[in-house]
């Protein structure tokens, strides 16, 4: 377990004012008063929803050494009526204060070892996943700490249910797993919250790569211009990286993304481009995405490769250009790229089939935004068989950013036949107003909305003629109920794709995180299985 004094885990942290005796021993920090206890150090923060400061009694109560927070200490003693040897250190911001004090106290593990931070609105998990996947086929020592879990050795640690970034704290955790393991690099998926929340705030990154910036989180960070500013923050830690030894700072970009010039204008020692449709460093010719997955010519600075993968889809083509131009930054040689973009079988919740010997392709994705829906269905139009269809159940997440809503029907109604509006985390917002929203975007493009009871209409009968389409929706606020619908109504030659869940391991209503497992879910609704053959008790009706 580590530990050290307060008042040496600070050595870095700029302090407003400081009560009680600083050289209590540190051994853990937490922002959850349940979870305080001798040793730990408490951080208290105005959160978006929540001012944690309220809860310092409690964990004072439990036996907290210390706290970090950001109000006056006497304005907290007063209010709070705090125990008077309390330790209290006011700092200016209690988060990054928190990322330094828990990078001091694991020993600062990422000085040893080289990262590699991958951050985007869509493809971060797939791209940090084949990155790991290049530099072990290199023969790399490689961790990973990615939305769907951490990779240490080869040991795999669940990370959370709906967490990205992890904490601060569990970040230099794993870190120093990673380091205790004699791991070489480590590769962070970093988000925009946890970079803007400082839970990579210590981090001594040596690469960022970016896959692509599209409307995403707006209702935490205000604005595009704001959430795009968020990942900049990583380019700007690589570029005041002072080197590792035989490690040059180096930035990926996209050069098909319209944030390209303003990445693209942050000075970093080494710069690597990659692109389908735009000139660059990286590129890929002859692209062909079908069953069996991807196939495409790689032309790098190093040469040209073949590469076959069993990713689907003609955006990932994308995602192993950027994966192979981090590893190659990093020395990985051609033939280990090509061997670890064909030696990856998937990942979890990422176009994963499922598969149970029915007549169709049913598949499972992450798409919860506009442009990961679009490439997502766009990617199922290439598995349809004759006269198939593309069968769309999705939803969009309550407290998260409305704007993206309207716009989620509209690329499903270009893309997919038929979809089904569900639920998908809707946390304490009215379902039916979200997927109102999610139906003005089906109307705007003319789709067909079908009535709420009975069962979903079969395809019609063709004679293989080319005939106008209109695509159809309906709404059905039970998630199960709809995945059951769907699959109900698929035929052969049809692709089913359900999206914005992938790998997550609950469904948030209200302020509860209920047991849920898209795969699971589907695999029963195909097997003809009633919600009762799904483990753990079912979530209630969402829109009870």
């Amino acid at each position: 377990m580590p530990g050290a004094t307060l008042a040496a885990l600070l050595a870095d942290v700029e302090i407003l004012e400081a009560v009680g005796d600083l050289e209590v021993s540190i051994t853990s920090i937490t922002h959850d008063s349940r979870l305080a206890g001798p040793g730990t150090l408490f951080v208290a923060y105005r959160g978006v929803n929540l001012d944690v400061h309220r809860y310092l009694p409690d964990a004072f109560a439990r036996g907290a050494a210390a706290a970090l927070v950001e109000r006056p200490v006497a304005e907290l003693r007063r209010e709070l009526q705090l125990p008077g040897e309390a330790v209290l250190v006011r700092v200016p911001e209690v988060r990054r204060a928190r990322a330094l004090v828990a990078s001091a106290l694991f020993g600062h593990p990422s000085r040893d070892m080289i990262v590699v931070g991958v951050t985007g609105t869509d493809g971060k998990t797939t791209t940090c996943t084949l990155i790991h996947a290049m530099l072990t086929a290199a023969g790399r020592r490689v961790g990973l700490i990615s939305t769907v879990a951490a990779q240490v050795g080869q040991e795999a640690l669940d990370t959370g249910l709906h967490v990205t970034t992890p904490e601060a704290e569990d970040v230099q955790r794993y870190l120093d797993l990673m380091r205790a393991a004699g791991t070489e690099i480590a590769v962070l998926e970093t988000t925009s919250h946890g970079l803007h929340q400082h839970r990579v705030t210590g981090v001594a990154f040596d690469l960022a790569v970016l896959t692509n910036i599209t409307h995403e989180a707006l209702e935490y960070h205000g604005s595009f211009e704001a959430y795009r500013e968020a990942k900049a923050k990583l380019f700007r830690m690589v570029s005041a990286a002072d080197g590792k030894a035989g490690v040059e700072p180096c930035a990926v970009l996209n050069a098909d993304d319209p944030s390209y010039a303003r990445f693209a204008s942050i000075p970093v020692a080494r710069r690597l481009s990659y692109g389908l449709d735009t000139a660059a460093d990286l590129r890929a010719e002859a692209i062909e995405s079908g069953p069996e997955g991807l196939r495409f010519r790689a032309l790098t600075p190093a040469g040209s490769v073949e590469i076959r993968s069993r990713l689907g889809g003609r955006y990932n083509a994308a995602n192993i250009l950027a994966a192979m131009a981090a590893a190659q930054a990093l020395g990985a040689p051609l033939d280990a790229l090509a061997a670890g973009a064909v030696g990856l079988a998937g990942v979890p919740g990422r176009m994963e089939s499922v598969d149970v010997g029915q007549p169709f392709h049913a598949i499972v994705d992450f798409a919860h935004t506009p442009n990961a829906l679009d490439a997502a269905l766009a990617a199922a139009r290439d598995l349809t068989g004759p006269g198939g269809r593309v069968i769309a159940v999705f939803g969009c997440a309550g407290l998260r950013d409305p704007s993206k809503r309207a716009a989620m029907g509209r690329v499903a109604a270009r893309r997919a036949e038929l979809s089904l509006v569900t639920a998908e985390d809707p946390r304490t917002e009215d379902l039916d107003a979200i997927i109102e929203a999610v139906a003005r975007g089906f109307l705007a493009e003319g789709a067909h909305e079908l009535p709420g009871l009975g069962p979903l209409p079969d395809r019609a009968p063709t004679d293989g003629a080319p005939s106008p389409r209109r695509p159809a929706f309906r709404r059905e606020p039970d998630r199960f109920e709809a995945i059951r619908l769907a699959c109900a109504a698929a035929r052969d030659g049809d692709v089913l794709m359900l999206c914005g869940k992938g790998h997550e391991q609950s469904l948030c209503i209200g302020e509860v995180e209920h047991p849920w497992d898209d795969r699971l879910a589907l695999r029963a609704a195909l097997l003809g299985q009633g919600r009762d053959a799904l483990p753990g008790p079912p979530p209630p009706s969402p829109s009870a």
